[in-house]
This record gives structure tokens, C-alpha cells and sequence, in this order.
């Protein structure tokens, strides 16, 4: 043990003459692991939000999901079909078509997404979202609708009394002769609702392939994408690459995280943001730990003489109490840590803190933000420490 460490931990761990001292160095202790407590809390807060949030897209983005580099639509060859059968780690595949359309329901109408998806659809998905009738039948003109589109037209499932318009602009040139020369549309019933979140249940709307096919004039091997699910999603860059080198450039693939681009930023900026505010706030705790040590040197003056009498340095001096600030940061730093991380599995456990009368705040503990707060204390700490021992000079040491 060098000399330096010794001397520290003793400082440290020993009681001041001055109690004055004695309760700057209590407070600037509590601080650091109020801070720190706190910053990992928010952090697993907020990771359990983000999880919380993209689990509801997960019910119906795919892992992978392949889209032509340029133009809307695509023709789905038997070789293009050999190729994806033919590669390991993907479980199945399904054909889509999306397109904006026109629903017309009692003289209301409403712009929506058309998603139009054949057999193939994962079970599991129509099984998630679908919380009122059931999923369409396929080779029929039925649909399956957002809640907020319900609700917006009116209509419930399987009111054949009054059908549902679906309508999808004509593709071509020129003033249009009359209303019906302009949209191709076809009477729909209403099977299901589903649930996801507010964007997309007041804006999508299922359909059957060939219905939609049928709509934009399509060819029944002209698709708009193509969803993918992997055996296992670990292997999805694997997947991807290989995917990519089969079917070339004039194919895009993107993954769930890429569907979601702006959900993911705005959830990353929101963490960001509180993680750089939380970090102000365990900077100016951390002023308490340049006074404590500050003080703590005025205090000690007498014996610190007397160590450079004895031989001690200036440098290793300033030392001591360098490494005074950082354990104490340190040490601090790590009490925060677990006491933020009980705090985390009660509420994991015991639900202590909740959204509504039936869900707790989601909280996740996640490795990653350990170490984000434990290197931000650390980094912090030392810095606070560095400033406050560089105030010690010959001068301060050798007057009195």
C-alpha cells in the first residue's frame, strides 16, 4: 500500500476535531449517492419506457422487411422466391401491399393506410392486436380496423346491413370525365378491431392481398414488400447480410429498429436529455466534495507540515487528498448504485410506483447503465478531486 492510499483512507475514515468538517464531508457523502441512485433509477426508468413502448410495434413490424430501392411495387419472381427459401434463420415470410385509400362508412370519410397481407401473416401477430371479432377470411373483402378507425366511421364487426367503401385513387393523366372514373373501390365487411397504439389504430387498416391487388390494378405477383421473421432474432445481422447479397442493390431490407427510426430517436434524445440533466446535478453535489476536501486541508495544515517535514513531497501530498475526493466518489458512487438498484427490484417486485390503477411504471435493469453511471461518478469524482488537492502549494503547507 503507498504511502499516499494509506494516508487518504485514513483522512477518509477518521473523524475530524471540527465538526463543522465532520458534517461537510456527511453531506457531500449523501450527496453522491443521492445522485448516483438517482441517475440510475431514471436511466432503468427510462430503459423500461423505451422497452415498454416498442413492444407494442413488435406485435407488427417484422424482423426484416424488404422493400424496392426505387418505385412503389415490385414483381415477386419464382427465382426471388428460391433465393429467400433457400437461406438458414428465416422462419417465414409474407407478402404485403400498403397503399393510402379512402374509407367511406354512412357519408363519413376517412383517409387511411391500407395493408393488404396474404396467408402467411404470423398467427401470432393476428392473435396480439386482434382484441374484438376476428381476423378476415382470406379470399374475401372483409378487413380488420383500427380502434380509432372504428370509432371514427362508426362502425362495428360484421354489419353486412351497411357495408364499408374502400376506395384507392386510379393511376393515370388528365381531367377525370366523372367521381367514379377516379377511384376503383369495393364493399367491404368489417371483421375485426384491433389495438396496437394511437398512431397506428386511427390510421391502418388489414385487408386481403387480393383485394388490395385487385384495387391498384396489380399483377398477382406485384407486391409493395416483403416481412420476414427469423428463427432467431439474434442472428438478424447475419440474416440481413446475407439477404442482401442474394437479392442485390435493387432491394432495401430494413429492421424493426429501422421501421421505427423516429420512435427510436425521440425515445434515445428523451433519455439523453435526462441523463445530461441528472449529470448537472451530480456535478454541483460534487462541489460539496471540493469543499469537504478544501476544508479538510485547512484542517490537517499542522500535520500536513509536518509530513513534508519529514519528507513528504508537495506531489504527493496534493496526492492524499486526490485520492481522498476519488474514493470517497467512488465509494459514494457505488452506495447509489445499490441502493438505486434495490429501489429498482421493488418496484419490479412490489409495484411500488404506478401508471394507471392496473400498470405499474415500467423499470428495467440493464448492465449498460451501471456502467454509464458508474464511469460518469468515477470520471466526475476524480475531476472534483484533481481541482480541489491542486490548491495545495509549499506556500499553504510551510506557513502558519
Amino acid at each position: 500500500m503507498s504511502f499516499p492510499f494509506y494516508i487518504a483512507k485514513r483522512y477518509l475514515f477518521s473523524k475530524s476535531s471540527n465538526n463543522a468538517i465532520n458534517f461537510i464531508t456527511i453531506i457531500a457523502a449523501i450527496g453522491i449517492i443521492i445522485g448516483s441512485a438517482s441517475l440510475f433509477i431514471v436511466l432503468s426508468g427510462f430503459t423500461g419506457l423505451k422497452d415498454f413502448s416498442l413492444q407494442f410495434t413488435s406485435f407488427i413490424d417484422p424482423d426484416l422487411k424488404v422493400v424496392p430501392t426505387q418505385g412503389k411495387s415490385f414483381l415477386l419472381t419464382d427465382n426471388l422466391k428460391e433465393e429467400i427459401n433457400s437461406l438458414e434463420g428465416i422462419a417465414s415470410y409474407s407478402k404485403v401491399i400498403e397503399e393510402r385509400a379512402v374509407l367511406n362508412f354512412k357519408n363519413k370519410n376517412l383517409i387511411v393506410n391500407l395493408k393488404g397481407v396474404d396467408n402467411n401473416y404470423p398467427q401470432a401477430t393476428k392473435d396480439s392486436i386482434v382484441v374484438l371479432g376476428q381476423w378476415f377470411e382470406y379470399g374475401t373483402d372483409q378487413i380488420v380496423a383500427g380502434s380509432g378507425v372504428s370509432n371514427n366511421l362508426s362502425f362495428g364487426v360484421f354489419d353486412y346491413d351497411e357495408t364499408i367503401k374502400v376506395s384507392v385513387p386510379k393511376p393515370g393523366k388528365g381531367q377525370p370525365s366523372a367521381i367514379s372514373s377516379i377511384f376503383k373501390s369495393v364493399n367491404a365487411a368489417n371483421s375485426g378491431i384491433f389495438m396496437v397504439n394511437e398512431d397506428i389504430d386511427h390510421s391502418v387498416v388489414y385487408a386481403n392481398l387480393e383485394t388490395v391487388q385487385y384495387l391498384l390494378n396489380y399483377s398477382p405477383n406485384q407486391i409493395s414488400a416483403i416481412e420476414l421473421q427469423l428463427k432467431s432474432p439474434k442472428n438478424i445481422d447475419i440474416v440481413k447480410e446475407r439477404l442482401q447479397a442474394v437479392i442485390g442493390n435493387s432491394f432495401t431490407i430494413k429492421t424493426r429498429a429501422q421501421l421505427n427510426d423516429a420512435l427510436y430517436k425521440m425515445l434515445n434524445t428523451e433519455n439523453l436529455a435526462v441523463y445530461l440533466i441528472f449529470t448537472l446535478v451530480l456535478i454541483i453535489a460534487l462541489f460539496n466534495v471540493i469543499g469537504s476536501i478544501i476544508m479538510m486541508i485547512l484542517d490537517k495544515k499542522n500535520n500536513l507540515n509536518t509530513l513534508y517535514n519529514i519528507g513528504a513531497t508537495v506531489k504527493d501530498i496534493r496526492r492524499v487528498f486526490f485520492l481522498q475526493g476519488s474514493l470517497m466518489s467512488i465509494l459514494g458512487g457505488s452506495l447509489g448504485l445499490a441502493l438505486g438498484y434495490i429501489i429498482i427490484v421493488l418496484q419490479q417486485q412490489f409495484s411500488l410506483v404506478m401508471l394507471t390503477y392496473s400498470l405499474p411504471y415500467p423499470v428495467m435493469i440493464d448492465v449498460k447503465n451501471i456502467f454509464i453511471v458508474f464511469i460518469t461518478i468515477t470520471i466526475l469524482g476524480v475531476l472534483a478531486s484533481k481541482l480541489a488537492s491542486s490548491r495545495i502549494s509549499k506556500k499553504l503547507i510551510t506557513e502558519f
